[in-house]
C-alpha cells in the first residue's frame, strides 16, 4: 500500500482538533484598567457565541500582570491562526498561549 505523496507545508492529518470545538486561549499582559474589555471584545470578533462570563482571571505573583483564559468556539485553524495573530500583536498583550 502506498501514501498519497504529500504537498509542500501539509502534514498527514490537517489538524488534531476536531472542528467545532470548545477552545481555551490564556492571555497574559500588565495588570491595567480596559486589559479584561479589550480581550473580551477580540474573542467576540471571532467568536460571535463567546460567553464572557466564562472567562477566567488570574493575577501574578506580585500583581503586575493578568492572566486571562478565553473560551472561544473553534471553527477552523484559520480562525485559531488570525486570532493568535491578532492578540500576539495587540499593544497589551505580553503572552498569547
Amino acid at each position: 500500500m502506498t501514501t498519497p505523496p504529500q504537498t509542500p507545508g501539509t502534514s498527514r492529518q490537517d489538524s488534531l482538533i476536531d472542528y467545532p470545538c470548545q477552545f481555551p486561549i490564556k492571555v497574559m499582559g500588565n495588570k491595567v484598567d480596559g486589559f479584561v474589555h479589550a480581550m473580551t471584545q477580540i474573542a467576540e470578533q471571532f467568536d460571535p457565541s463567546f460567553d464572557a462570563t466564562k472567562i477566567e482571571l488570574r493575577d501574578s505573583k506580585n500583581g503586575n500582570y493578568l492572566g486571562i483564559t478565553l473560551v472561544i468556539t473553534a471553527t477552523s485553524r484559520e480562525q485559531l491562526d488570525e486570532l493568535y495573530r491578532t492578540l500576539s500583536t495587540h499593544p497589551m498583550v505580553k503572552l498569547a498561549l
